[in-house]
This record gives C-alpha cells, sequence and structure tokens, in this order.
C-alpha cells in the first residue's frame, strides 16, 4: 500500500531585539489577515519560489513586514509540532536578530497593518507558538552575549562601559556587578580605547570605547 505523504510548509520567523532606555524591547507585527488577524505575531511568512534559501526568506519577510533591512540574522532552530498552524503542517524555522534603538525607523507593509517595539517583560498575548519562539530566542541572546561579540549590534558607535553593561542587563533581566562586569569585558579583548570622555551625570568624565571588529565572531577559543 501506497504511503500517503503529507503535505508541509515552510515559514521563517525572526525575533529582533534591541534595547530602548535601558529595557529589551522586541518587534512584533499586527496581523492583517486570517489566521489570528489583529493578534501580534513575530514577523515572518512563507518559504515562496522567488526565496533561494531561507535567509533569504527571513530577510524578506522582515523587510516586507516591518521596513526593517540591512540587519545580521542568526539561524536558531525549527519549529514544527502538528497543530502549531491552523492552515495546516507547517514548520518554521526561527531566527536571532538585533538593532541598536538609533537605527529604528518601522514602516509595516503586506500582511501587517502595524509593527512596534514591546518590552520582553510586557507582551500581548502572541499568535501561533510565537512565545515558545521568543522564549527560545531570548535564551540564545543570553547565550550569544557571554560567548561571542554580538553586543556590538545593540550599541551606538561609540560607548562607554556603563552604557555597555546596561545593554547586558537589560538582556539578561538582572543587575551585574560593575566591578566584576568591567573586568570581563577588557579580559575578553573585544573593546578599543576611543581616548575620549563624556559627562555621565555627576561623575567624572566616562571612557568612550568602540568594537574592534563588527564582524559577529565566537569569543571562545
Amino acid at each position: 500500500m501506497e504511503e500517503i505523504i503529507e503535505k508541509f510548509y515552510i515559514t521563517t520567523d525572526a525575533v529582533v531585539f534591541t534595547v530602548d532606555k535601558d529595557v529589551l524591547k522586541v518587534l512584533l507585527i499586527k496581523r492583517k489577515n486570517p489566521p489570528f488577524k489583529g493578534m501580534f505575531a513575530i514577523p515572518g511568512g512563507f518559504l515562496q519560489n522567488k526565496d533561494k534559501t531561507l535567509d533569504e526568506c527571513a530577510y524578506r519577510e522582515l523587510y516586507e513586514e516591518t521596513g526593517v533591512k540591512d540587519i545580521f540574522l542568526k539561524k536558531l532552530i525549527a519549529f514544527g509540532d502538528k497543530g502549531r498552524d491552523p492552515r495546516g503542517r507547517v514548520i518554521t524555522v526561527s531566527y536571532l536578530a538585533l538593532i541598536s534603538s538609533e537605527d529604528i525607523e518601522l514602516k509595516p507593509t503586506t500582511d501587517a497593518s502595524d509593527a512596534g517595539w514591546f518590552p520582553v517583560i510586557r507582551l500581548p498575548k502572541l499568535a501561533f507558538d510565537h512565545k515558545d519562539i521568543l522564549r527560545h530566542a531570548l535564551d540564545k541572546l543570553k547565550s550569544e552575549l557571554d560567548t561571542t561579540n554580538i553586543a556590538f549590534q545593540l550599541l551606538p558607535e561609540i560607548f562607554t562601559l556603563t552604557e555597555m553593561q546596561k545593554v547586558y542587563e537589560a538582556a539578561h533581566q538582572k543587575m551585574l556587578d560593575k566591578r566584576n562586569f568591567r573586568k570581563k569585558i577588557k579580559s575578553l579583548g573585544l573593546l578599543k580605547d576611543m581616548h575620549q570622555t563624556k559627562m555621565e551625570g555627576a561623575h567624572r568624565p566616562a571612557k568612550l570605547y568602540s568594537f574592534k571588529n563588527k564582524i559577529y565572531c565566537s569569543l571562545r577559543a
């Protein structure tokens, strides 16, 4: 007896984080069409014939639904449980992306009626299984900050160590010891001293730094 092969579809979903006013936020779109019309979701959509790769699909959907483009995307894992999409068997490949709050300009189109940034600690109800996808991406973000130079995507061109620590604290959602944080960061050899300073409150001027390398790489030996 010939086996019946179940038809399935492939999508991509991009979880995009930023840190705005020391708060970790995620980019969500409001769905324009069913299913889950009017609900918020992670930007994403179906792999189409014009997409040569999954990466191209992720970039295209992110741009079409939010206007965000030219950012680094890191492929994470696939989600494919039955019933996750009422339209049928849909397997989605998730992506992690980061963007500096200075580079934000949202222009929702196509399947999105709106797009905006939401604090990860105060999210609306999400469509599909996007809550699980977002949770996994958040765990991966914390790991990436500790093992790669990915933090350069969340910070401006030049910054103080205090500003950098606030980004890490926002992502890890906890306070970090100032002395230990600075010791660890300096030991990694990530930063270049710009030999400039800026005032931070009533304290003495703080040194300004930039990243030596702005190409994503691992910090592991």
